[in-house]
C-alpha cells in the first residue's frame, strides 16, 4: 500500500469520521477511513445502537443504529472514499510533505491526517458490587444491542447521566417494568429528558448504591442496595440489570506515534481551523479540544466542513471553496 497516496486519511470510523469521509468525498478528495473495530459506527454502533440520539439536526430522536445506517448510505454516495475496518493505526511518521501511516493491515501515505477517533479505545465503567463479575452477560449487561432481549421483563438501570436516563426511557417500549437506581437524588441528563423521566411510570430509587447481586431460585437477579449517607436498605428482583456508569477511555495508541500533537487531559488541542500543533494533522469530534468545546455528535458534525475545507485549501489553494449550501445561484448560472 506504500505507493498509494491519499489526500486525507481519517483515523476513526464513528459517526463523525463517517461524515468527514462523505464531506471530503464531496470535495473530490482521495480519502481513506481507518477504523479499528470490525464495522463502522464506533461507540454508537458497538455500545448503544438502541439509544435515542437527540442532538442531530432534523431528527426528533434517532436510534444509534439508524443514525449509523443513514451515515453508511450517505457515505456510499461517494464511492471513491475507501473504508477499512479492523485496521488499527500503529504509527504515523512525517515524510517530507506527507505522512506514512503504518497499520496492522499495511502501510500507506497521506498528504493530511484527520483524527476522528473520539476518546480512543473505550470500555464501560464496571459495577463494583459483590458478584457483579459472576453475573456479567448473564443478568448484568453494560449495553443492550437489541431491545427485544428484555421484552416483557423487569429491568433495572443503574446510573444518573444522559445515557442512563435515555436507556430507562427507551426500555419502556418493550420492558414490563423499569427501575432506575442512582446514587444521587438529582439526575444529570438533559432537562427535557429528566422531566419525561419524572412524569413516566419508571420506578426511581435514589440515593442508593448497588452492593450485592444474588441469583434467585426462579433464575432472576436479586439486587441489594444501600442508601447513600444513610442506613436504609432496599432490594429488588429483576430479570436484567443494565449499568450505565459511562466509559473509561484512553488514547494510548496516539502516544506511541512518531508524530505527537499537543494534548491536554487526553484531548488533542486544535486551532480555529481544527489543526493540531503538528502541521497537516487535524482533529474533529470528541478528540479535538478548544475553549468552549462541548462533546456532542452535533458539534463533531459541525467541525467536519471546517477541517476538511482547511485541508483542501492547503493542499489545493487554486480550487474554489464551495458556496454555502443555502446560497442561491445567480440567474444564468
Amino acid at each position: 500500500m506504500i505507493n498509494r497516496i491519499y489526500d486525507i486519511t481519517i483515523v476513526g470510523g464513528g459517526p463523525v469520521g463517517m461524515f468527514a469521509g462523505f464531506y471530503a468525498g464531496l470535495r473530490n478528495a482521495k480519502v481513506q477511513i481507518l477504523e479499528s473495530l470490525p464495522e463502522p459506527g464506533g461507540q454508537v454502533q458497538a455500545l448503544y445502537p438502541e439509544k435515542k440520539i437527540l442532538d442531530v439536526a432534523g431528527f426528533a430522536g434517532v436510534a444509534g443504529a439508524q443514525l449509523i445506517n443513514n451515515l453508511k448510505a450517505q457515505l456510499a454516495t461517494v464511492p471513491a472514499v475507501e473504508f477499512q475496518a479492523n485496521t488499527k493505526v500503529i504509527n504515523i511518521t512525517r515524510a517530507d510533505d506527507s505522512f506514512v501511516i503504518t497499520t496492522n493491515q499495511g502501510t500507506s501515505r497521506s498528504k493530511a491526517i484527520l483524527l476522528a477517533a473520539g476518546n480512543g479505545s473505550f470500555k464501560p465503567r464496571e459495577l463494583r458490587a459483590t458478584n457483579a463479575e459472576k453475573y456479567t452477560n448473564q443478568y448484568l449487561f453494560y449495553s443492550l444491542p437489541d431491545l427485544q432481549q428484555v421484552a416483557g421483563q423487569t429491568v433495572m438501570v443503574a446510573g444518573g447521566g444522559d445515557s442512563a436516563v435515555d436507556m430507562a426511557l427507551t426500555l419502556q417500549q418493550t420492558a414490563r417494568e423499569v427501575i432506575l437506581v442512582h446514587r444521587r437524588t438529582e439526575f444529570r441528563g438533559l432537562e427535557h429528558q429528566v422531566e419525561q423521566l419524572q412524569q413516566s411510570s419508571i420506578k426511581l430509587l435514589t440515593p442508593y448504591l448497588i452492593q450485592e447481586l444474588m441469583e434467585t431460585d426462579a433464575h432472576q437477579l436479586l439486587v441489594q442496595m444501600k442508601q447513600v449517607g444513610g442506613s436504609e436498605q432496599q432490594q429488588a428482583t429483576v430479570d436484567r440489570l443494565v449499568v450505565n456508569y459511562g466509559f473509561i477511555t484512553n488514547n494510548r495508541e496516539l502516544a506511541q506515534w512518531d508524530v505527537q500533537p499537543e494534548t491536554e487531559h487526553g484531548k488533542v488541542k486544535v486551532t480555529q481551523e481544527l489543526e493540531t500543533s503538528e502541521k497537516g494533522i487535524y482533529a474533529v469530534g470528541d478528540q479535538a479540544l478548544y475553549p468552549g468545546k462541548d462533546t456532542l455528535i452535533a458539534t463533531g458534525f459541525g467541525e467536519v466542513p471546517l477541517a476538511v475545507n482547511a485541508i483542501m485549501n492547503r493542499l489545493y489553494p487554486d480550487r474554489r471553496l464551495p458556496i454555502h449550501s443555502t446560497a442561491l445561484p445567480k440567474k444564468g448560472n
